[in-house]
């Protein structure tokens, strides 16, 4: 990126007025805009690599300092504008947090973190930050520019929380006193001047309800989480098998886990999404964990297309659902779940024959699942 433009504050006072504008067309709930400086981020950032917290994502530690330094990962960048997109479905009852308490309180219920219930995050907010870019093209001609979302090394909560989408929770997520932390976070590297747009100050106070709350204890200390204890972590990124003494507090959470923001006070104040996009599919926001066990491979494929849960596999989708289902068996001792994880481990992948082997061997276990240790 190499931008020659000069404009004056007024013209760029109104460039950010109309990126605003065009960005609640688009479905945005935010923009801001961030200094490419995060150097105060950078010790944070290599203490948490160098305790491992990343677990098996070498992608964190890969490009080293660039994740910190914006203009490193893109040359020429000058600016990045900030975008958030409130993610929960439509018709989400006001209730919510509540209803979503009685699934994660119901065994044989499948629990899946609400923003993968509908389409994939990356494509919707990839594609709509193009079209965000492709306006600001339309309106002052071609300008440097790359468009991110969750895909490269790049420091999004602290971008965010930098350009006042929010603070930083004591989970790590990005908290909005207006809407609490269900959105996702998108950038635009930008080689444009634009004016910065004021930091959040922080507002959890005293309180530690997502630190009490998560099942495995993940939160190590405010502001610090060790990946490899958290369960979105062990669902979703992590490859191979499910350490042993964090499979019986995984529950019934099959992908993702919602809980630290269940329990925030701030979401309260959640918003719906004004898109289509991310509402719930039946198949993934109301079905049992045997519903989702019957799945063959293809099936698996057809009916998560277009959703994020596809990225994972199948093998990994089935090892989540035996871990699933030898918890419910341990709770209930039900002969189908049973008869159902036997049928399937014959042909079952080494990974998955492992964890059925496991889930199995829940129905003779009388103890209580093991308490997490920070």
């Amino acid at each position: 990126m190499n931008s020659t433009r000069q404009w004056n504050p007024e013209q760029q006072d109104a460039l950010l007025a109309n990126l605003r504008e065009w960005a609640m067309t688009l479905g945005f709930s935010q923009i801001g805009v961030a200094d490419v400086n995060l150097a105060h981020a950078e010790a944070g950032l290599l203490a948490w690599l160098s305790n491992g917290f990343h677990g098996s994502m070498a992608y964190m530690a890969l490009h080293g300092l660039k994740r910190a330094r914006p203009a490193e990962l893109v040359p020429g960048t000058l600016r990045v504008i900030t975008a958030r997109m409130d993610y929960l479905p439509r018709d989400t009852a006001e209730d919510w947090q509540a209803i979503e308490w009685q699934r994660l309180g119901d065994p044989q219920h499948a629990a899946l973190a609400l923003y993968a219930r509908g389409r994939d995050y990356h494509k919707v907010m990839r594609a709509r930050l193009q079209q965000l870019a492709d306006k600001v093209a339309d309106a002052i001609g071609p300008f440097g520019h790359r468009v991110f979302t969750d895909s490269a090394p790049v420091l999004e909560a602290e971008l965010a929380v930098q350009s006042g989408m929010g603070w930083r929770g004591k989970h790590t997520l990005v908290l909005n006193r207006e809407t609490g932390s269900m959105f996702f976070l998108g950038e635009i590297y930008v080689d444009l001047a634009l004016p910065l747009t004021e930091a959040s100050s922080p507002h959890c106070g005293t309180c530690s309800a997502c630190i009490d709350v998560c099942p495995t204890q993940a939160i190590v200390a405010p502001y610090r989480l060790d990946a490899r204890r958290c369960i979105s972590y062990l669902t979703i990124e992590h490859v191979g098998p499910i350490p042993l003494e964090l499979r019986p507090l995984i529950g019934n959470r099959i992908y993702g886990c919602d809980d630290c923001q269940l329990i925030c006070p701030w979401n309260k104040y959640a918003h719906r999404s004004t898109l289509p996009d991310f509402d719930a599919r039946a198949t993934l926001g109301a079905s049992t964990l045997l519903e989702l066990w019957a799945w063959d491979e293809a099936e698996f494929l057809h009916r998560a297309e277009g959703s994020a849960i596809r990225r994972i596999g199948f093998a990994r989708w089935q090892r989540n659902l035996a871990v699933g289902l030898g918890n419910a068996l341990r709770a209930n001792g039900d002969a189908a779940i049973v008869a159902a994880l036997e049928a399937r481990r014959a042909g079952a992948h080494e990974l998955v024959r492992e964890h059925i082997d496991w889930a199995l061997a829940q129905r003779l276990s009388e103890a209580p699942p093991a308490t997490a240790e920070c």
